[in-house]
């Protein structure tokens, strides 16, 4: 797990989204980058993922385990992580963004906001949260596990954010665009202001 030190120079907000499997990270994000897509002070981080880019889910960049060892070595990423047999990497073009006083927004994983914290200087966390009942509907229509394997894994998981973090929760339990007007509230209170 690696990280850039310090945050140095950054005055724009890192907006990281975390939650579990099936709460929605992927369309609130989708749903903020179509609203804010004319906005050149916003951006959308494209994770590096040891995973093909046809593997459905969110729009990644897909690299090899080795391709993805090399762009770490070479210090490509402001943060990376291994979960679930994959690796993530955030790249550092997210810290040149930062440094213009700009928002980016990340979806991030809640085991390592420790590691964001240090390579981000101000960093909003938006927990997203959905009811047990919803997130086994979205995980069982995704049709990789069945009803049983999901509660239980549900039942395992703690959505609890642990840490000193500045964390806006959203429930993504009902319309998508309840939750996502929320979103963007939370990015719009997070660009600098015009003076």
């Amino acid at each position: 797990m690696a990280d850039t030190q310090d945050g140095v120079g950054q005055k724009g907000r890192m907006i990281v989204v975390v939650g579990p499997s099936g709460a929605g990270k992927d369309s609130l994000i989708a749903y903020a980058k179509q609203h804010f897509a004319e906005n050149p002070h916003v951006h959308f981080v494209q994770r590096v993922i040891t995973r093909p880019a046809n593997a459905g889910g969110e729009d990644h960049n897909a690299a090899t385990p080795s391709e993805f060892d090399d762009l770490k070595a070479a210090g490509r990423f402001a943060v990376d992580w291994d979960a679930h047999g994959l690796s993530y990497g955030i790249p550092q073009d997210a810290c040149s963004w930062l440094s213009r006083g700009d928002v980016v927004i990340a979806n991030g994983s809640r085991s390592v906001l420790p590691c964001f914290q240090r390579a981000f200087a101000q960093m909003t966390v938006v927990n997203v949260t959905a009811t047990a009942d919803v997130l086994a509907d979205r995980l069982e229509a995704r049709g990789r596990e069945n009803r049983d394997e999901i509660l239980r894994r549900l039942e395992r998981s703690s959505l609890e954010i642990v840490g000193d973090y500045h964390v806006v929760t959203l429930d993504n339990s009902g319309i998508l665009a309840d939750a996502g007007e929320r979103f963007l509230s939370v990015i719009n209170d997070c660009l600098p202001k015009a003076s």
